[in-house]
């Protein structure tokens, strides 16, 4: 099977352009311009109302093959706006990858933007999670083990937690841990294997007017326990709203609560990590995540959400 790098076949306007062209000529003059980040997939603004989505380091369709398949089923009943596929592209010998027109979710990502209408934004994230967390038909794509227990995932943890300068946790290290070791020993989900998003953080959703505008990026969505999800109050949501989005969320049991704060404390460690690449220069870094992943981390610490344990 044939596998590129960026190097091998540079991702530019002219490539984008003559696929459309060929593949979809009256959307093919459409403007077009880059959208700035993306590492597996890069995304071309294309017009006012769509983009072009674009397989660069990912090499597996399947991602984008889900998305085709479910997203134009999930998005009406959905209360913020999605990414809907709207034209496929196929491989060809000029480009042997996936690439998909959607439509554009306007919005500025959180990890460039801010939250300032913290309660708003609970209050959103939480109708948002409550909308997709519904069991799934049959068919629906299964858990590959990104949204696992906690205990399935300690390989994933102990990388992160060893690669991240030992400075940038400090004396917060034996929380840190503690908080994991207590997710792991959460008991495990069992209601019915629900929609989750499977990766949010703020590089996927879209933030307009001080609060939650959209959410991008479902190449990871699964059919499991909600938790991964859920992990997203002290990953996404500024200091002191997590209590308020498990208040309106209501559907959260003491041991999800458990599972998703250890699964946003490995969140935020990822996070940092891919800060620390950037601040390197080390391919697929992100510099302006370090900041975000650390500020998650005092939430995930800071805030423990007492109405659970009384």
């Amino acid at each position: 099977m044939l596998r590129m790098t960026e190097f091998e076949t540079e991702i530019t306007a002219g490539l984008v352009r003559d696929l459309l062209r060929d593949q979809h000529p009256d959307l093919a003059e459409l403007p077009l311009r880059e959208v700035a980040g993306g590492w597996g997939n890069q995304m071309w603004r294309l017009g006012d109302e769509l983009a072009v989505r674009i397989q660069r380091m990912e090499t597996n369709p399947e991602n984008q093959l889900k998305e085709r398949r479910w997203l134009p089923l999930l998005a009406p009943r959905l209360p913020l706006p999605i990414p809907v596929p709207v034209r496929s592209g196929a491989p060809c010998e000029r480009f042997p990858k996936m690439w998909t027109v959607m439509t554009w979710v306007p919005g500025l990502p959180l990890d460039h933007g801010s939250i300032t209408r913290g309660e708003h934004a609970a209050d959103t994230l939480a109708a948002f999670l409550r909308a997709l967390h519904v069991p799934a038909p049959a068919d629906a794509p299964v858990d590959t083990g990104r949204g696992a227990h906690p205990r399935d995932c300690t390989d994933g943890f102990e990388k992160f937690f060893d690669s991240v300068d030992a400075d940038a946790i400090g004396a917060d290290a034996a929380d840190v841990r503690a908080v994991w070791d207590d997710a792991v020993a959460a008991p495990a989900w069992e209601g019915p294997p629900v929609w989750v998003h499977g990766d949010l953080h703020p590089a996927n959703v879209v933030v307009a007017d001080g609060t939650l505008a959209g959410v991008v990026d479902f190449g990871d969505m699964f059919v499991g326990d909600p938790a991964l999800d859920l992990a997203a109050a002290w990953v996404l949501l500024p200091a002191g709203a997590a209590a308020r989005f498990f208040a309106a969320y209501g559907e959260a049991d003491h041991a999800t609560v458990r599972r998703a704060r250890g699964l946003a404390a490995c969140k935020s460690l990822f996070l940092m990590l891919m800060g620390q690449n950037g601040d390197r220069g080390l391919p697929g870094g992100k510099p302006a995540w370090g900041p975000a992943g650390r500020t998650a981390l005092d939430r995930v610490l800071s805030e423990r959400l007492t109405r659970f344990h009384e």
